[in-house]
């Protein structure tokens, strides 16, 4: 509920009234069809039983919209397919000479094959992030490390996601969608590792650990290089938007954002790192009008033909799922 506290502040609720868009929090113990009737259905719960309420409102109130779908939620709780999407973007234009992909990644499901380098594939070596494969926005599933040597897997337990370190100036940049709007900011990041310092460097650190370590050590650059965030430049806002709309058409969803990086070696070269539904949208400045703005668009139908298509998609897919259920409003 903490993001639904955040998220579903006093500004937003006026500044949607004010539109004549009235926001109404769903009661989770009582049945979907018996609550409303609601326009739209703004949620982030998954499981096979709010399915199965979702589909009986919508044939009570086939006019209703439900922002998003279950089923297409779903596809970010794991760290493979979440990225495996990008993929499937077709060819983005961009007005620079910019390119973007994944980080190198594997799955471990052994405990033995952990450590074992070698089996790893994908060209993966020294130093990996290790991330759980399961996305479900709970605390064990933010748990990552930054691994140097086979000793740091003695804690880990699979299924394990590896992905590349790339050095990428100690910035990240934040992509949040919303609908059709498109919003980069850059936050500071893990700190690029010297080349040289590699050998010295064994065992893990937690994320936690390593801006820590960067505060303490950052004047005398014992073992980082770090770019001050205001040095940074941002990437190229058409391949962004066009990266971000890639996205929102093959995942089928409306509210999400994505991580990039900049791999420092190519300068060029954008990665994208990490995918999240229905992010905390407050901490983007001005989240209100952006949030209201998509709201009266939904309510107007000028998302129609894409909600539309979502749709059938929700009426077509019976799949067996299991989750928690984590918010709802509408």
């Amino acid at each position: 509920m903490k993001k639904q506290k955040s998220f579903i502040q006093d500004s937003l609720v006026n500044l949607a009234k004010e539109r004549g868009i009235d926001l109404i929090k769903i009661d989770t113990d009582k049945p979907l069809v018996d609550q409303g009737p609601f326009d739209c259905v703004l949620h982030k719960l998954y499981g096979e039983e709010w399915r199965k309420q979702l589909r009986e409102y919508l044939v009570y109130n086939p006019n209703a919209i439900v922002v998003d779908f279950p089923d297409a939620i779903e596809r970010l709780h794991n760290r493979i397919s979440m990225l495996d999407v990008v993929s499937e973007i077709e060819e983005v234009k961009s007005d620079e000479m910019a390119s973007f992909g994944i980080p190198k990644q594997i799955v471990i499901y052994e405990p033995e094959k952990l450590k074992e380098a070698k089996t790893w594939g994908e060209g993966l070596k020294f130093p990996v992030i290790a991330k759980p494969l399961v996305a479900d926005g709970s605390a064990k599933s933010h748990k990552m490390l930054l691994i140097f040597s086979s000793e740091g897997f003695d804690k880990l337990k699979p299924p394990t996601v590896l992905q590349e370190f790339v050095n990428h100036g100690g910035v990240i940049f934040k992509v949040y969608v919303v609908g059709k709007y498109v919003k980069c900011v850059k936050r500071k990041s893990l700190p690029d590792i010297a080349e040289e310092k590699l050998e010295s460097l064994h065992g893990s650190l937690s994320f936690s650990q390593v801006s820590n370590l960067t505060s303490h050590d950052r004047n005398d650059d014992k073992y980082y290089k770090r770019m001050d965030l205001e040095d940074a430049e941002m990437p190229p806002m058409s391949l962004i938007t066009n990266i971000a709309r890639g996205l929102r058409k093959a995942m089928k969803l409306h509210l999400f954002n994505f991580d990039v990086i900049r791999d420092t070696k190519v300068g060029n070269r954008y990665l994208v790192i990490d995918i999240n539904y229905f992010p905390g949208y407050a901490k983007m400045p001005g989240y209100e009008s952006v949030l209201t703005d998509f709201f009266w668009d939904v309510l107007n139908k000028k998302e129609a033909r894409s909600f539309n298509s979502d749709k059938e998609l929700m009426k077509l897919v019976d799949n067996n799922g299991a989750g928690s259920d984590n918010e709802s409003s509408a």
